[in-house]
């Protein structure tokens, strides 16, 4: 049976990519590694730190002595790590937001980002970056921070993401969720702003299985 490792630096999205994983690749065996320590010293020092990216990459070696066929990497404040991972790692390591940026840069030329963290927002604007100048494509990045957000309850985090979109919406084709743990509102910002948006989850799952696929894997 093929085996994934999902490594996190927190744990809000190990039970809804359990449930992903079930629904969408149930041929494969998926275990989690998760340190929120991580995220909190990647927060502390708002940036990647030396010490962040040694412990990410034994995570990665650890997937790999496990057993595991691919690393499923799903913080996109590492995603840069995860990229260094992939090159260096003794099985792939694929970037949970990937999937997410190339369809954004496909389906519209101004994109908002929204996150409740500096330091998921850089990333995020960064990846979207690389991947239209991957796709030959032009296009605008207007960042959306909801300040406050990050660690509140959840009615004070959504209700600042939704006040982030609705400002955002008046001047994008389309709107980006930057942090995974955001998903749950996808609907609901489409609904209030008539935008595309899009989040990291779903589409990372389904970028999986075609990788997967195209490896000849499943």
């Amino acid at each position: 049976m093929i085996r994934i490792v999902a490594v996190h630096t927190a744990m809000a999205l190990v039970e809804p990519l359990t449930k992903l994983f079930k629904e969408h690749l149930p041929e494969v065996k998926l275990n989690h590694i998760a340190d929120d320590s991580l995220i909190q010293e990647v927060i502390a020092n708002n940036a990647v730190t030396p010490a962040v990216r040694r412990r990410l990459i034994s995570y990665y070696n650890a997937a790999a002595d496990s057993g595991a066929d691919v690393v499923f990497n799903c913080c996109s404040s590492v995603g840069k790590v995860a990229e260094m991972g992939d090159l260096i790692a003794p099985i792939p390591v694929f970037r949970i937001d990937g999937p997410m940026a190339e369809k954004a840069v496909r389906e519209g030329k101004k994109i908002g980002v929204i996150a409740t963290l500096p330091t998921t927002l850089e990333p995020t604007v960064a990846l979207l970056r690389d991947k239209a100048k991957a796709a030959g494509v032009e296009i605008e990045v207007v960042e959306g921070l909801a300040k406050g957000a990050f660690g509140a309850e959840k009615s004070v985090h959504d209700g600042l993401i939704e006040q982030e979109a609705v400002k955002l919406a008046a001047k994008v084709d389309v709107i980006v969720l930057a942090q995974g743990s955001m998903a749950a509102m996808e609907s609901k910002l489409r609904e209030m702003t008539g935008k595309k948006v899009y989040s990291s989850p779903l589409l990372g799952v389904e970028g999986l299985k075609a990788l997967l696929k195209e490896k000849g894997l499943i």
